[in-house]
């Protein structure tokens, strides 16, 4: 089955965004270019904001987040309710956020981790689902109510 995924990132991410996108996975990914698309200085937020509501309005079932350290772009998306946007730096991080948090957004550094790794995570993100039911799923609940 493809999955519709959306991906950008800013200056510092470019390079790395487009490694993914050239890359094969063990499942076929419908790419969503958001931008941006050199290594002329942008400001992240533009990107993380887009990209999260391009997410939330289901446009795509999964975005991928990236800039330098993978946190700026992690709180821009994190603005939009309705995003659960995690920085992973290996694959066992990426599974638990899917299983435990059910993130939306998988936000990378490219200053932080290698190509190899980040393919890894991204495929690992991408085909883990959500642990529904009990523990979760009532924390889930709590995080999409007003504090």
């Amino acid at each position: 089955m493809r999955k519709k995924i959306a991906i950008a990132s800013d200056h510092g991410g470019v390079d790395l965004k487009d490694f993914l996108k050239n890359e094969t996975f063990s499942i076929d990914i419908e790419w969503i270019d958001l931008g941006t698309n050199s290594s002329e200085s942008v400001d992240y937020p533009d990107f993380g904001y887009k990209l999260a509501d391009f997410v939330a309005t289901d446009q795509a079932e999964y975005g991928i987040a990236i800039c330098g350290s993978g946190i700026g772009i992690s709180i821009a998306c994190n603005r939009n309710e309705d995003i659960r946007a995690a920085v992973c730096t290996d694959s066992t991080m990426a599974r638990l956020t899917r299983i435990d948090n059910d993130a939306n957004v998988l936000c990378l550094g490219a200053r932080i981790i290698g190509e190899v790794i980040a393919k890894d995570i991204v495929e690992t993100f991408i085909t883990t689902e959500f642990e529904t039911g009990g523990r979760h799923e009532r924390r889930m609940k709590k995080l999409k109510q007003s504090h």
